[in-house]
């Protein structure tokens, strides 16, 4: 499994919801191990980013699996914490905006509000029961994960403000794009 695996936008399987995955068997693991391979396939491909994350969606695998890399500030770390059919049992504190970016929305960025802190719920690649409540860059990446197994993307937080959008350069900075010229017209990221 490599990065050219990861589906992206305007791919119309992004938006399809996963399924419950009611027995972990030989082909839940190699999903799992399919999503880990992608991710650090990408990782490769990529000066300035780090892929934190992945919903199984993402390699067009429509079940409610998400990984998250154990450090997401190393791209050395190649280790991953598994979550099967996670879901949010409570969200708490404000809503913080900062960015996101979505290995299935290249180069593209947008500020996005989130909860501050969330209640997980989720049962591991052992079927064992997974509870977490994780609060700053954490909450917002299982926000971000639970929101593809839902077919949703970090784009639909933020269709109606035209300031929200950025593009990754060469150099890793991020650059304002032009709503008008660069996103409404552009039906790619729809």
């Amino acid at each position: 499994m490599t990065k050219e695996n990861i589906i992206i936008l305007p791919n119309k399987n992004l938006r399809l919801k996963s399924k419950k995955i009611t027995i972990i068997n030989q082909k839940i693991l190699d999903v799992i191990e399919m999503m880990k391979a992608a991710t650090i396939d990408w990782d490769l491909s990529r000066e300035h980013e780090v892929g934190v994350a992945l919903a199984a969606i993402q390699i067009n695998k429509p079940y409610k699996i998400i990984i998250i890399r154990n450090d997401h500030n190393k791209k050395e770390d190649k280790t991953f914490k598994i979550f099967i059919n996670p879901t949010i049992t409570k969200y708490e504190g404000k809503q913080l905006e900062d960015y996101e970016g979505c290995l299935s929305v290249p180069d593209i960025y947008g500020k996005v509000l989130r909860f501050e802190k969330v209640h997980i719920s989720a049962i591991d690649q052992n079927a064992k029961q997974v509870k977490i409540i994780a609060e700053g860059f954490l909450a917002r990446i299982f926000q971000h994960e639970i929101d593809h197994t839902k077919g949703k993307l970090f784009i639909d937080h933020i269709k109606s403000n035209p300031n929200a959008f950025f593009k990754l350069t060469q150099n890793g900075d991020l650059k304002s794009l032009n709503y008008e010229k660069d996103i409404r017209n552009n039906t790619i990221l729809w």
